[in-house]
C-alpha cells in the first residue's frame, strides 16, 4: 500500500473517530438546538467545526469564576436568612410571590423594597444624571458597563470621577475588555484612568500573552453603577455616545435608544453585591462593605455583603417592591431564562416584549406564543434593522412563527437602534436591565435584570412602550410572507449559526 492510500485511509478513519466522540461529547450539558448545531458543523465541515469547538464550545465557564459565584451565593443565601419572600408591605399575587422566590433559590438575591427615582429614555441625560451623582459622591463610586468610551458625549462624566477623586473618594471601573476595546482612544483611555487614580479592571479579558485566556465569545454585559452605597443606576445603556463613535453611524442618523433607572433603598444592595463579586473576580479584592444589618458579624467571612439601606422617598420617588436577577454563566441554572419564562406564562391580558436582539432559547418562544394562542395580547418590539446583519437575519427566522400565533411585531424605524431591554406582564410588573432575549444573553453573557411590582416603575415601563409603539410600524404578515427565498435562506443559516453556544 502506498504512502498516500495510507494517509487517505488513516485520514478517513480519524474523521470518522472524531465524529463518532462528538456525538457522546458534544449534547452534554447543552441545549438540543445548540447541541445539533454544533454537531452539524462537525459532521459536516470537521476541518472547520472541530477547531471552532475547541475554542468556543465549552458550556462551562472557568472553574475559578464559578467556584467564585457559588461562595458569593452561598454567603448572600446566609446574610439574608431572615428577609421575608417579599416585603412586608407589598401588595404581591401567589404566582408571583412564587416567582419571586424562584428567583431568589436561583440567585440568592430576595425581593425588597426600592425608591424609584425615574426610567429615563432620553440617552444623553441619562449619561447626565450618572454625571451629577458622582459628582456628589462622598465616599465611593462603583461603575461596571459593557462598553466604555471616551468621547464628547461621556467626557463629563470621566471628568467627574477624575475630580471625585481628587476629593478622597474611592473610584472603581469595570468595562468590558472585548466590548470596549474596538472604540477609538481605548489604550488613552485606560492610561487616562490610571493617571487620575481611578482603580480599573478588564472584565472577561482575553490576553493570552499575559496568560489570561478563555473563551472570547464570553461577554459582561452588565451596565450598573453605585455611588456611596446608597443611590444606583441600571439599564440597557453603554457608556459611550449615541452613535457608538462611528462617522457613518451620525451620517445616517443611526443611534442607540436605551432606558435606565435610578434607584435608591433595599435594593442598591443587590446591586452593591453584584458589583462586590465581579470585582474580586476580576482582581482578588474584597470590597470591604457591610453585612446586612442585624445579621452576621461584620467582621466574620461574608465580605460580600453589603449592607441594606432605609428606602429614601424624593419628591417623584415612589417605594416598589424589587429584585434583582443577576445571570451569567457563573450561574449553572440561568436565572433569567427561567424567570422570564415563568413571568410570561402568568400573562393574562398584555405581554409586550422589547428587545433588540431576539434570538429566543425554544422556553421562552413557547412561553410567548402560548401566551397568544391563549387570548393575551402580545407585541414583540425590535428595530426595523437590527445593528448586526447576522442577528437581523436570525430574529427574523422566528418572525412567522410568532405572527402565525398572532403576536404583533412592531418594528422600531430605521436607521436608529432599539437598545433598550424591558417587558411588561398585564399591569403587574415589568422587567429590565441589560439582558436581551437570545440565547447569547441566557447562556454566554454576565447580565443584570430588574423585576418590578407594586409601584410606579411599571407605570413608567409601560410609557416607555408606548413611545415606542407611537414611532414603530406594525409588521404585515401578508408583506412578511411575501419576502424573497434569499433573504429566507439566510435567516435559516443565521439561526443556525445563533445556536453555536
Amino acid at each position: 500500500m502506498s504512502a498516500f492510500a495510507i494517509a487517505s485511509t488513516a485520514f478517513v478513519v480519524l474523521e470518522y473517530v472524531v465524529k463518532i466522540v462528538a456525538v457522546g461529547v458534544v449534547p452534554e450539558n447543552r441545549r438540543p438546538s445548540s447541541s445539533t448545531a454544533w454537531l452539524l458543523l462537525i459532521l459536516f465541515l470537521p476541518v472547520v467545526g472541530v477547531p471552532l469547538f475547541l475554542l468556543l464550545g465549552s458550556p462551562y465557564v472557568h472553574r475559578r469564576r464559578a467556584a467564585i459565584q457559588a461562595e458569593a451565593n452561598r454567603l448572600l443565601a446566609q446574610g439574608t436568612e431572615s428577609i421575608p419572600p417579599v416585603p412586608e408591605t407589598a401588595a404581591i399575587s401567589p404566582e408571583l410571590a412564587g416567582i419571586a422566590e424562584l428567583s431568589r433559590s436561583l440567585t440568592s438575591l430576595p425581593m425588597v423594597t426600592g425608591t424609584n427615582h425615574g426610567v429615563v429614555m432620553d440617552y444623553e441625560a441619562g449619561i447626565d444624571r450618572m454625571t451629577r451623582l458622582v459628582e456628589g459622591a462622598r465616599e465611593s463610586v462603583h461603575v461596571e458597563i459593557y462598553i466604555m468610551a471616551r468621547d464628547s458625549t461621556t467626557e463629563g462624566f470621566f471628568a467627574a470621577l477624575e475630580a471625585a477623586v481628587r476629593r478622597g473618594v474611592r473610584v472603581r471601573v469595570l468595562l468590558d475588555h472585548i466590548g470596549s476595546r474596538k472604540y477609538p482612544g481605548f489604550r488613552e483611555f485606560l492610561t487616562r484612568m490610571t493617571e487620575a487614580g481611578i482603580e480599573w479592571h478588564l472584565m472577561l479579558p482575553f490576553l493570552p500573552l499575559r496568560g489570561k485566556a478563555r473563551r472570547i465569545d464570553l461577554r459582561n454585559h452588565r451596565k450598573l453603577m453605585v455611588v456611596d452605597g446608597v443611590t444606583a443606576v441600571m439599564g440597557s445603556q453603554n457608556m459611550i455616545e449615541a452613535s457608538y463613535g462611528s462617522p457613518r453611524n451620525r451620517k445616517i442618523g443611526r443611534r442607540w435608544n436605551d432606558i435606565t433607572v435610578e434607584l435608591t433603598g433595599e435594593i442598591v444592595s443587590s446591586l452593591e453585591a453584584v458589583f462586590a463579586v465581579d470585582w474580586y473576580s476580576e482582581c482578588g479584592e474584597l470590597i470591604d462593605v457591610h453585612t446586612y444589618r442585624g445579621l452576621g458579624d461584620p467582621g466574620s467571612e461574608s465580605h460580600l455583603l453589603p449592607a441594606v439601606h432605609e428606602p429614601v422617598r424624593a419628591v417623584g420617588g415612589e417605594v416598589n417592591a424589587v429584585q434583582l436577577i443577576p445571570s451569567g454563566p457563573g450561574f449553572r441554572t440561568e436565572p433569567n431564562l427561567r424567570v422570564f419564562a415563568s413571568l410570561m406564562y402568568t400573562a393574562k391580558r398584555r405581554l409586550a416584549i422589547v428587545s433588540p436582539y431576539f434570538v429566543p432559547d425554544e422556553s421562552v418562544l413557547a412561553a410567548i406564543t402560548t401566551a397568544a394562542h391563549r387570548g393575551v395580547s402580545v407585541e414583540l418590539y425590535v428595530s426595523e434593522v437590527a445593528d448586526q446583519f447576522m442577528v437581523d437575519r436570525a430574529q427574523s427566522s422566528y418572525y412567522r412563527a410568532l405572527l402565525d400565533a398572532g403576536v404583533r411585531i412592531f418594528r422600531y424605524p430605521a436607521p436608529e437602534v432599539l437598545h433598550t431591554k424591558c417587558f411588561l406582564v398585564d399591569d403587574a410588573c415589568a422587567v429590565l436591565g441589560s439582558s436581551n432575549m437570545d440565547m447569547r444573553s441566557f447562556g454566554l453573557n454576565y447580565e443584570i435584570s430588574l423585576l418590578a411590582t407594586g409601584g410606579d416603575i411599571v407605570e413608567q415601563v409601560r410609557d416607555v412602550i408606548a413611545e415606542y409603539a407611537a414611532r414603530s410600524s406594525v409588521l404585515d404578515p401578508a408583506v412578511w410572507a411575501s419576502r424573497p427565498l434569499t433573504r429566507r435562506y439566510a435567516e435559516s443559516v443565521m439561526r443556525l449559526t445563533s445556536a453555536l453556544q
